[in-house]
Order: structure tokens, then sequence, then C-alpha cells
């Protein structure tokens, strides 16, 4: 498993684990990889990766607070992490929640290995964090990472490469219905627009295949599909299956209005 590349000194590598990407930028003298993975084990693997193309120092970025994303987040100290306020607050009051979850899930499906893994990562948030919107200078590679608007949960960031590549985290799914247990539906396409607008390259999903700007207007529309559906009493005639209906009406019921 290897990076590809994508832009100008701009990486993924799509993980067979729960299809998940995670990015590297590579400037003079430094680099910043985008997400950590799971756990110490799939965070090292990660690392040695990024080692393979670049020596130099790196930064990192959590997208967002949930675990697929920012539990390997010590085995890149000491390293700076950046992430939304929300992020490093929401990791904080639910990162035990998620670690048991996930262990279970795992223990489940008879991985024990994989989920004392999980049970044995530290919770690490972010400790550079950014409300609005910050600049990095990564080696000469301006990347600016931008708060959009509430969507796949209350503080996604997106980062934006100088080359055009964006990351847009789990604010852009391929190959599967977008995830709502954390979401705001009636706010994410509102913010899909505004991602939509500032796209003119490689857009890399949470998971998934890199998609474009075009896949993102696409998703946006489905999204509002989604509200118009569920507003009409009638999820069965929303863009996604029944389950992932029922989570974005609960969603909605609960506060995805606010």
């Amino acid at each position: 498993m290897t990076f590809r590349e994508v832009g100008d000194g701009v990486f993924v590598r799509r993980h067979a684990s729960l299809d998940l990407n995670c990015g590297l930028v590579v400037g003079d003298g430094a680099c910043l990889v985008v997400d950590t993975r799971s756990s110490p084990a799939e965070a090292a693997d990660l690392a040695a990766a990024v080692r393979r193309v670049t020596p130099h120092p790196w930064a990192v970025v959590n997208t967002h607070a949930h675990y697929d994303h920012c539990f390997g987040n010590a085995a890149f100290r000491p390293a700076t992490v950046w992430g939304s306020r929300g992020c490093a607050a929401d990791l904080r009051a639910t990162g035990e929640a998620q670690r048991a979850a996930r262990v279970a899930e795992l223990s489940a499906a008879g991985d024990a290995e994989a989920a004392a893994q999980v049970a044995g990562a530290p919770l690490d948030p972010p400790d550079a964090l950014v409300d609005d919107v910050a600049v990095l200078d990564v080696g000469g590679v301006e990347v600016v990472l931008r708060f959009l608007g509430r969507g796949h949960t209350g503080h996604d960031l997106v980062v934006e490469v100088e080359d055009g590549t964006v990351f847009a985290g789990d604010l852009v799914e391929q190959g599967a219905p977008p995830a709502f247990e954390d979401a705001f539906p009636a706010e994410w396409p509102a913010t899909l627009g505004r991602l939509h607008a500032m796209a003119r390259g490689a857009v890399v999903p949470g998971h998934g295949a890199v998609v474009d700007a075009d896949f993102v207007g696409a998703q946006r529309e489905e999204l509002l599909a989604v509200l118009a559906a569920v507003r009409a009493g009638r999820p069965d005639r929303g863009p996604y299956d029944a389950a992932t209906m029922r989570v974005a009406a609960s969603r909605l019921r609960w506060g995805g209005v606010r």
C-alpha cells in the first residue's frame, strides 16, 4: 500500500481498512500529514509509508474527531497536530465512547488484535486549534485549513493545498452513503455548496476514490434530496438506503436544525 500522487507534491494513501484516505503534502524541508488512522499500529504503518516518500519533519492535521481519523495522533508526536477547536473538544468528550464502540465492533468480528490496538490508543487531541481559517507554510507550500460550516460533524476542517487539491474529510463520501450519526443534515448541503465553490482540482474524500467538483455538487444535491424526503415524511423516497435515511431523520429531529 503506497501513497499516490494526485498533485504536485500532494499524495493520498487509500487503506483497505474502512476504505480510509490519509493525505500527505510535501514541501521543501517539511511535510503535512492529513489524518492518522485508528490505532498505534495503523499510525505506525502510516508513518512508515510517509518516510518512504520523504524524510522531512511533519506536522499533522485532523479533519474531524472520529476515531478512524485521529486515534493515531500520538504516533506523530511531538509534532504539532492541527484541528478545529470543536474537534479537540469533541475528542475529549466522546473519545472513550468511540473507543468502546469500536472495540466491541472489532471483538464481535473476531479481530482481537485490532481490538486490543484500539483499546490501547492514547486519546491525543489537536493542540493547534482553528476557529475559522489558518494558513500553514509547509516548506514553501501554502496550505489553508478552513471551517466551512457544520456537516458530517459540527467541526469538520477542509485542507486546501495551493495546487487546488482539497482534502474534504468525511464531508464528502465516495462509494458509500454519507454517515449521519453525528451530522447536521440541515446545514450539510450549504457547507458542501461552499466546498463546491472552492474546488478547482482533486477532491479527496475521507473514504473512497478521489473525486472532483462535479461529484461534490452531485452529493450536495443528494443531501438536499434527503432533507426534502424527511421533511415530507417520506424517507423511503430519499436517495440512500433505509437505515441511512432513518439516521438522517433522527438527527434532524434531535438537533440538525440548530
